[in-house]
């Protein structure tokens, strides 16, 4: 019987060791991506792509205002027309899903990653994640964080400085934190 990966169990949700060195090596790699890309000119648009490109793992059609921090950039899938504002963050250790059309806007928060909640279990530094999911056509507001394991229905507005801690339907607006339903849109 194989045993697997560090990167196995993180991919499977499983707990996982984050210093592995496999880990520790891609996260390195998606760092200096990020470095070049964030210093990189307005105008050198060509640079921008090839290192998005670079980052995501294949050609996406995004739009990213610097500075941009994620873990590993591999493991965010990204919809068609994707717009991401200044100074977000997208912990990726679970599976990233954005749709198409998607708005998100500065300072937005995305975390997959799990902390134990047994504090001996936390101090042996292991983690876990869940996947998120971002349906088409959301618009989340600025300072909004969302939480690993959420899906966000389509068509949902995510109010600026939300904490969204769990499933938000389609077609809603929510706001608050915890975020909830404030209207249908």
């Amino acid at each position: 019987m194989t045993s697997q990966t560090e990167k196995q169990k993180m991919l499977a949700g499983e707990q996982y060791n984050p210093l592995d060195r496999q880990l520790s090596a891609e996260r390195e790699a998606c760092k200096i991506t990020l470095k070049q890309f964030n210093d990189s000119a307005p105008q050198d648009t060509k640079q921008r792509r090839e290192l998005l490109k670079e980052l995501f793992k294949k050609k996406v059609q995004v739009w990213i205002e610097p500075p941009f921090y994620c873990d590993y950039g591999s493991n965010i899938e990204l919809g068609k027309q994707v717009f991401f504002n200044f100074n977000c963050v997208v912990l990726d250790a679970a599976k990233v899903t954005i749709g198409n059309n998607v708005f998100i806007g500065p300072a937005v928060q995305i975390y997959t990653s799990i902390h134990p909640k047994d504090a001996s279990q936390r101090r042996k530094f292991f983690e876990s994640a869940k996947p998120i999911s971002i349906g088409d056509d959301v618009w989340i507001g600025g300072g909004a964080i969302i939480l690993p394991g959420v899906t966000i229905g389509d068509r949902s507005i995510i109010g600026a400085g939300s904490v969204v801690t769990k499933d938000i339907p389609e077609d809603v607006s929510v706001a608050g934190n915890p975020a909830k339903i404030i209207n249908k849109n």
